[in-house]
């Protein structure tokens, strides 16, 4: 009975909600973690008669399993949605999720480069390698358009728009945005793409459109980038721990403290909340110290 039941909730989210595939299956598995709870702990009682006493036992599980409050919230949110959707077809009457709370987030701020630091990031790249030449290309657009890894992997061709400057996105929910992208970035692509892309022995089909490709002529993975900014990391022996995200933070972040207007910011970042934006108008101490230190006439 459970099975058919996520069987239909996984078809809904992807159908019906647009959500990625990462999403669906961050929300598959919470429910698979709640099926285990309740076959484990209550072996009579049905799915149509689970209570909040229930639920709220199998919030208390995750709990001492230790998990993040932040993925602590995301397994609420998944089981939420899957009451929601069993209400929706009318499996169940009631959804008793609706008396559970979401454990309270910290909204902790972003970790960021310097501008000195993307810089000597950039510049380890060996660009006499053709992967080299990919790789700078690569991080070079993702820092100037602010790109979720998973949109630079995605990026196509087609949705290359250079001569004016921009480029379209397809982002969260299969939603589409146009991001103006910079001319240090749109040299690096050309490129890659007059000198290395066009020199691949063969490209795989249905790869054709994709702009970064690995050497076997297939789209690169997430894991890839992943691997890519370890080994630079490596290199340069940053202090900070090295991922993609890092980049879109530091995108934002540079903007936001040169001035940038937060809707744009907003808008680039492909942000539906102004407020998941406004995490990036935090300023670092030195920074505050050293203006209090310039203009207030007491702080010296």
């Amino acid at each position: 009975m459970w099975e058919s039941y996520i069987k239909g909730f996984k078809a809904y989210l992807q159908l019906e909600r647009s959500m990625s595939e990462n999403t669906v299956d961050a929300y598959i598995h919470d429910v698979c973690m709640l099926r285990e709870h309740i076959l484990q702990n209550y072996p009579t009682i049905s799915l149509e008669h689970i209570l909040a006493e229930h639920l709220q036992s199998f919030l208390e599980y995750i709990t001492e399993m230790e998990l993040a409050v932040g993925t602590q919230a995301r397994v609420l949110s998944g089981i939420k949605s899957f009451f929601r959707f069993l209400v929706l077809e009318e499996i169940i009457k009631n959804d008793p999720t609706e008396q559970l709370e979401a454990p309270k987030l910290k909204r902790s701020l972003p970790n960021v480069l310097s501008i000195e630091d993307i810089e000597l990031l950039f510049n380890c790249i060996d660009q006499s390698k053709p992967e080299g030449q990919r790789n700078r290309a690569m991080l070079e657009t993702m820092y100037s358009c602010g790109l979720r890894v998973s949109e630079l992997i995605g990026l196509k061709l087609s949705n290359l728009y250079l001569e004016i400057g921009f480029i379209k996105v397809l982002g969260k929910g299969n939603k589409e945005r146009l991001v103006p992208i910079g001319e240090t970035a749109i040299n690096q692509i050309n490129l890659y793409k007059n000198y290395v892309r066009s020199q691949l022995p063969k490209i795989k089909p249905n790869n054709e459109d994709f702009l970064f490709l690995n050497r076997r002529g297939t789209a690169l993975s997430r894991v890839m980038v992943f691997m890519i900014l370890k080994e630079l990391a490596e290199k340069t022996q940053l202090p900070q721990n090295i991922y993609p995200h890092i980049l879109r933070h530091s995108f934002a972040t540079h903007l936001v403290e040169a001035g940038a207007d937060l809707r744009a910011v907003q808008e680039m970042l492909g942000h539906k909340s102004i407020t998941t934006t406004e995490i990036y108008t935090h300023l670092d101490t030195s920074y505050l110290h050293a203006t209090l230190n310039k203009y207030h006439p007491r702080f010296k």
